[in-house]
């Protein structure tokens, strides 16, 4: 079987990328008849090149693509020589689509980056550079294009070399080939060109079959991350999944993480049968000598190299969201099998994209790239980035809308929690309950500014206390003179706010108390991440709902006349949104209430 190579094309838009891989497929062979009939029409119809084929419409497949002139979504697409069968993964420029690139760039082992001789190196080459830097790829083609339209000048080709070369001197690139051509025309792409005598270097697809990329897989310890754990009957016992490095035979002896657990493979089982080894890429289901727990998205390692274990790390981010990444705010975090609840505890420097320094910041936008520390919710097992791209790459989900935010590589794990513990207590939740004679509870109080949270608050704990229950409020007034009086109200500012209180709230449950939260909590996400603090039944998320009109109607603390008049920056509900509760556990309407009757259908409802 022939050898197979990934590789990217990237760079900045309109540099060629889509013409480039339309021509290698062409030159190739893998347009067949039907195609290049196709191929034609839509030439004639969505085509930039007058009579001629248009080869970006062989990778452009969408219709907004094609009308736009441009690569949307990533392209993969295949064709083979008589030494390499390849994988082409044509990614869009557009700085809007950066997602789709570092998606294609995650798997690739060589980078093919356009750069269109007339505009030199810009901002989304260097954009991209850094992220197919970040992401492993070693291998580099720098593929100067569109030469024929500064007449095959050697001086333009080579002073692009020189200014790429130093901008990338530190991206630790094993190898770097510059190669000038013309995709549309085919020169230097799989045949020498007719303009370029002064170049004694290989064509684009010579370079892609000769170009030695060393996978270090097998060189390290086998590494294979549980997706299922197969259990048919009492007598067989099967760990599922997918091998990520290294390869397995059976006996050889192997630790389960994050247990500990050692043991050895008993047997190999595929469809079929049983096999005497597993590689890098096979689906396989392990069985062991002796019985040890794991479950989906432990690692089973070799004994000699086993995998870390951590909840802290340092770890570089490409940022993907309209949103901002924020230190404090809480996402989903998807490794290998794994997810865990995580957020970012420190957002250490940007990296800016032309030059390389490092940029203090207290968010990372969209499309930035960074160094953070980040804390998951329970130790997982991984491995760095360098080491592993299977077991060291993680996404950032959003909790709200479940979209990926961010994707992340992992450098290494901090060690400065590595001496914090849990203290095991003699009295614990329930013990403290059932002394109060009370089920403890966090009510979150959710609404805009005058909506009535903290009306309702003090009078709800005036109705609990006299029928003898245990309460505290914290009320967002009263908490901003103490414990959070140092922040201030940007978006930044209000999640670290949430995430303090959510965490005060939760060790007042654990005290046995019932805790109404009077906040105006913004974000969905904050709540969300509020709630996931508490055993199940213990928070009720309680919409206080008044109309913005009627809250700046009422103005009780004279806010809102402050920010209309341009005193009060930030103000949750006309310069800082207010994100509604979509699946609040109870709706109060206070603009069709009294405040009294809202305490009473509180009581009623929740039965505290």
């Amino acid at each position: 079987m022939l050898p197979t190579l990934r590789f990217i094309t990237c760079g900045s838009v309109d540099d060629g990328k889509s013409t480039l891989v339309g021509r290698l497929l062409y030159e190739t062979g893998q347009v067949f008849d039907d195609q290049l009939s196709a191929l034609r029409k839509d030439s004639s119809r969505y085509g930039t090149q007058g009579e001629n084929l248009d080869f970006a419409l062989l990778v452009d497949g969408l219709k907004a693509e094609r009308e736009q002139g441009i690569t949307i979504d990533v392209a993969y697409r295949y064709f083979s020589t008589a030494v390499r069968r390849f994988i082409v993964a044509d990614s869009p420029g557009h700085e809007e689509y950066t997602r789709n690139m570092a998606t294609a760039a995650s798997t690739a082992e060589v980078a093919v980056l356009l750069i269109d001789a007339r505009k030199g190196v810009l901002v989304q080459t260097c954009r991209h550079s850094r992220i197919i830097a970040m992401l492993g790829v070693k291998h580099l083609v720098l593929a100067i294009n569109k030469m024929d339209m500064v007449a095959w000048d050697r001086g333009v080709f080579e002073s692009i070399v020189r200014q790429y070369s130093d901008f990338a001197s530190d991206m630790g690139f094993l190898g770097l080939q510059a190669i000038p051509l013309c995709a549309l025309d085919g020169d230097n792409v799989t045949r020498a060109g007719d303009h370029s005598g002064w170049y004694q270097g290989p064509n684009l697809l010579q370079h892609l079959e000769e170009v030695q990329v060393v996978e270090p897989a097998e060189a390290r310890g086998f590494r294979f991350p549980v997706q299922w754990v197969n259990r048919p009957n009492q007598e067989f016992r099967g760990f599922c999944g997918r091998v990520a490095d290294g390869s397995v035979h059976p006996g050889d002896l192997v630790r389960l993480s994050p247990s500990g657990a050692q043991a050895r493979i008993k047997a190999i089982v595929v469809h079929g049968g049983e096999v005497q080894s597993a590689r890098p890429g096979d689906s396989v289901t392990l069985t062991l000598t002796d019985h040890v727990d794991a479950s989906r998205g432990d690692v089973i390692a070799a004994a000699t190299h086993p995998v870390e274990t951590a909840d802290q790390f340092e770890a570089r981010v490409i940022w993907m969201s309209d949103h901002s990444l924020l230190q404090g705010r809480t996402y989903l975090l998807k490794i290998h099998c794994l997810e865990v609840g995580a957020s970012v505890t420190a957002i250490k420097h940007l990296i800016d994209v032309n030059s390389g320094a490092r940029l203090a910041a207290r968010e990372v936008p969209k499309n930035g790239i960074a160094t953070v520390n980040i804390s998951t919710d329970r130790p997982i097992p991984f491995d760095s980035y360098r080491n592993s791209r299977r077991l060291g790459a993680f996404i950032l989900i959003d909790r709200t809308s479940y979209e990926t935010a961010g994707a992340g590589m992992i450098d290494f794990a901090l060690r400065r929690a590595a001496n914090i513990h849990w203290q095991a207590l003699s009295v614990g939740k329930r013990d403290r309950a059932t002394r109060k004679l009370q089920r403890p509870r966090c009510l979150w109080l959710t609404g805009l500014s005058g909506s009535g949270k903290s009306t309702i608050a003090n009078l709800l704990e005036a109705r609990l206390h006299e029928m003898g229950r245990h309460t505290f409020v914290l009320d967002g007034d009263n908490v901003r003179h103490g414990l959070n009086r140092d922040l201030g109200f940007t978006e930044a500012a209000r999640v670290e706010n949430i995430r303090r209180v959510a965490e005060v709230a939760r060790l007042m449950v654990e005290a046995g108390l019932i805790v109404i939260v009077s906040f105006i909590s913004p974000f969905r996400s904050e709540r969300e991440f509020a709630r996931s603090l508490f055993d199940a039944n213990e928070f009720s998320e309680i919409f206080i709902d008044a109309p913005l009109a009627e809250c700046e109607r009422r103005d009780p603390k004279g806010l809102y006349a402050k920010a209309r008049r341009g005193e009060l920056v930030n103000f949750t509900g006309l310069d800082s949104p207010y994100e509604a509760p979509e699946h609040p556990d109870l709706r109060l309407d206070t603009a069709g209430r009294s405040a009294q009757e809202c305490v009473d259908c509180l009581v009623a409802e929740l039965s505290v």
